[in-house]
């Protein structure tokens, strides 16, 4: 079957179809989206080598479950064991000999044909598209937001970075602001006017990276999630004192700080990473959040060095990849 490897170089490879051994589900994959965490692989990040890729929708193969056979669903990205301390603790996300798909001990999604426990399996109802479903996993993770932190009333939230992460937290922050019933608008600073503009129509309140500064200390709540170091340095220039940071970010690069605005101004640095599929599910289910205006290129597994060098690309968003155009919904 034909796959996406990466090893020192990426290319177009093929290897042998996963065999059901009445263990793990074999899923066909339909569609996957490359992130910027693949992107950052390719250039060292974790050190992995393999098929990349954690971002899907596919179709039950073959499971243990005769009822899961031929069902629409996605996956999560940490396979864990079940008995070490992080997973009887209820972290089996931080699971301490865990696998993680297209990332770290394990081969992704960028392949014909996966496997994965069946208690990382989520269905999709038939009411979410193949074009939403696969924004599923970065959708929980931007929810793992409003999980970690919680919003007061009169709170300033700021989103740093307009790429494909950082607007699905404007997404989600948004919503979230607006059910609770709070009135202080989300602010979104980018690079980009083009991309921010997707946003606009949610009521969030937009400003250039180059005038963010004028802002001053203004912040309660701030999520980095520029994919840059230089991030950091914006985020704490525009937190209030006591204020909270939310880091999102994930790059091959280095970093050095200076940690005495954080003991200074007594900043909270929260580490966010995965999140529920259930909350990301959803959302898309009951259409409070629509991800496939991100979604601007779409390429066959034969295109994929094409696919990847488009989404690197700054003014690119979202690059999905067609594995099985015959299953798409």
């Amino acid at each position: 079957m034909k796959s996406i490897v990466f090893d020192q170089i990426l290319q177009v490879k093929d290897i042998p179809k996963p065999v059901f051994d009445g263990g793990e589900s074999v899923v066909r994959v339909i569609q996957a989206g490359i992130c910027n965490t693949d992107l950052e692989i390719t250039k060292g990040y974790y050190g992995f080598k393999g098929v990349l890729g954690h971002e899907f929708v596919g179709v039950v193969e073959s499971s243990q479950t005769p009822s899961l056979v031929g069902t629409r669903v996605v996956g999560e990205i940490n396979v864990s064991c079940g008995n070490c301390n992080f997973c009887l603790g209820g972290l089996t996300r931080h699971c301490s000999c865990r696998t993680v798909l297209g990332i770290f001990g394990r081969d992704g999604a960028f392949r014909e044909f996966l496997t994965l426990p069946e208690k990382n399996l989520h269905r999709i109802p038939e009411s979410i598209s193949d074009d939403a479903a696969v924004f599923v996993e970065p959708i929980a993770a931007a929810c793992e937001i409003t999980d970690q932190v919680s919003f007061k009333s009169a709170d300033k939230v700021a989103i740093l970075g307009d790429g494909k992460l950082g607007l699905l937290v404007t997404m989600v922050l948004a919503q979230a602001r607006k059910i609770n019933g709070l009135s202080e608008k989300v602010t979104l600073v980018g690079k980009h006017p083009k991309k921010m503009n997707l946003v606009q129509d949610l009521g969030v309140h937009l400003v250039e990276r180059d005038s963010a500064t004028a802002l001053g200390k203004t912040f309660d709540l701030i999520i980095e999630a520029t994919g840059s170091p230089e991030g950091w340095t914006l985020a704490l220039s525009l937190l209030k004192p006591r204020g909270t940071l939310v880091l999102k970010s994930t790059f091959n690069n280095q970093m050095s700080f200076n940690t005495a605005p954080l003991v200074v101004d007594e900043i909270t640095v929260i580490g966010s990473r995965c999140g529920r599929f259930e909350a990301a599910i959803e959302l898309l289910e009951e259409k409070n959040l629509d991800p496939t205006p991100l979604l601007q290129h779409t390429l066959g597994l034969d295109e994929a060095l094409k696919a990847f060098e488009l989404a690197g690309h700054p003014e690119v968003l979202k690059v999905t990849l067609q594995i099985d155009a015959c299953g798409k919904m």
